[in-house]
C-alpha cells in the first residue's frame, strides 16, 4: 500500500490522488475474498470489492462501526459520527487519547484531519431508502452528506460499507466477517466468549419480554416534536422484536419514524418508553411537557435509555441485558 502517498492527501485532495488501492464493483455476495499473492480483499454489502496489497491495520470510519471493531480488538485511528466519540455511549470505558475525532456532527468531517490519521481503510454503514430494504445505486454511506463528500473521503482511503437493514443479528455477522478479514480470531478467545454472552443475553431478553409489556422507542425534541421509531425498520429494534419485545406500532407512511406534534402524543400510549440518548430530551424534560405527562409510562416512571450502540456481540449483549432488566421490572400500565 502506498502509505506515503496517503500522508500527502491532506494537502492534495484537489488533485484526486488515490491511496494506491483498487475498488471495483463485485457481485452481491459480500464477505472476505481469497487474496492473491498475500493481499487483502473484501466485498462489501454494495457489491464493491476493495483490494489492498496487505491486510489493513489503520482503520477509520463511522462511530457505530469503529466502536464495534474496537470491541473485537481493532482500535481505530480516526472516527466520526453524529456526535463526538467522547459523547457516544458506544465508546464508554475506552481510551480515546490516540484516536483522532474527525467529525462530531452528521456530515461534518475534517478531511485534512482524516488524511493526517493515515488510515488504510474507512468503514461505514449504509441505510436503505425505505422499508423494502433496497439501497439504490448512488446512495451515500451513513455519515456522508452526499456522494460528492463520500468520493472525497474515498480519495484518502478505500471505503467498505455494511448495510444496516433487516435484523441486527445479520448485521452483527457481517461485522464479524469484516473483523475476521482484518485478522481477528472470530472462532475462539474473546469473540467466542462475546458470542456466548450475546446468546445468553438473547435468552434473558426473550424471557423478560414474555410479560408482554408494550415498548415505544422515541426521539423527542422541543422544536421537532415526538418521533417514534418503527421497530421493523431499525435492525437493533428488529432483533429485539424477533426475541419477543412488544413494540408499539406508531403507524405512519414514512420510513423508520412516525413523527407527530406534541398535541398528538397522548394518542400513543405504552407501558415503557425508551428515549434516545442522541440529542433527545431527558426523562425530566419529557415529563415536563403537558401532553407527554399524560402518558402512562411517564406517569409511572417507566422511561429508560435507548442506547444506539454498534452491531457487535459485546455491545448488544450488554444493552440486551439492560433492556431485559427494564422489562422484568415493568408493569402493565396501559390496560
Amino acid at each position: 500500500m502506498q502509505r506515503t502517498t496517503r500522508r500527502l492527501l491532506g494537502g492534495l485532495l484537489a488533485l484526486g490522488l488515490t491511496a494506491g488501492v483498487s475498488a471495483c464493483g463485485g457481485d452481491d455476495e459480500g464477505g472476505a475474498d481469497a487474496p492473491g499473492d498475500g493481499g487483502w480483499s473484501f466485498t462489501d454489502d454494495l457489491g464493491t470489492t476493495v483490494e489492498l496489497d496487505e491486510t489493513p491495520e489503520r482503520i477509520a470510519g463511522l462511530n457505530d462501526l469503529t466502536a464495534s471493531l474496537w470491541n473485537y480488538g481493532i482500535e481505530p485511528v480516526a472516527t466520526f459520527g453524529q456526535t463526538s466519540a467522547e459523547e457516544d455511549v458506544a465508546f464508554e470505558g475506552k481510551d480515546l487519547s490516540d484516536v483522532a475525532i474527525v467529525g462530531s456532527a452528521y456530515g461534518e468531517i475534517d478531511l485534512e484531519a482524516l488524511a493526517a490519521a493515515d488510515p488504510d481503510l474507512i468503514v461505514t454503514t449504509v441505510y436503505p431508502v425505505d422499508s423494502s430494504g433496497e439501497i439504490p445505486e448512488g446512495t451515500a454511506g451513513y455519515g456522508f452528506t452526499d456522494m460528492a463528500q463520500q468520493e472525497q473521503v474515498a480519495e484518502i482511503a478505500p471505503i467498505v460499507q455494511i448495510a444496516y437493514r433487516g435484523s441486527a443479528a445479520d448485521v452483527i455477522e457481517r461485522v464479524v466477517e469484516l473483523a475476521e478479514s482484518l485478522g481477528v480470531d472470530t472462532e475462539g478467545g474473546e469473540v467466542a466468549e462475546a458470542r456466548a454472552d450475546f446468546e445468553a443475553a438473547s435468552e434473558a431478553l426473550a424471557e423478560a419480554a414474555s410479560n408482554g409489556v408494550s415498548v415505544l422507542p422515541v426521539y423527542a425534541t422541543q422544536a421537532d416534536g415526538w418521533w417514534m421509531a418503527k421497530a421493523g425498520d431499525d435492525p437493533q429494534l428488529a432483533l429485539y422484536e424477533d426475541l419477543g419485545v412488544n413494540f408499539v406500532d406508531p403507524g405512519g407512511d414514512g420510513y423508520f419514524w412516525n413523527s407527530v406534534g406534541w398535541e398528538e402524543v397522548p394518542d400513543f400510549p405504552s407501558d415503557v418508553i425508551l428515549y434516545s440518548l442522541r440529542f433527545s430530551m431527558t426523562p425530566e424534560e419529557i415529563a415536563a411537557q403537558p401532553t407527554a405527562a399524560l402518558l402512562p409510562a411517564v406517569q409511572n416512571g417507566q422511561l429508560h435509555p435507548w442506547k444506539y450502540i454498534g452491531p457487535d456481540y459485546v455491545a448488544q449483549a450488554a444493552y440486551m441485558e439492560e433492556l431485559a432488566g427494564y422489562l422484568t421490572e415493568a408493569r402493565d400500565v396501559t390496560a
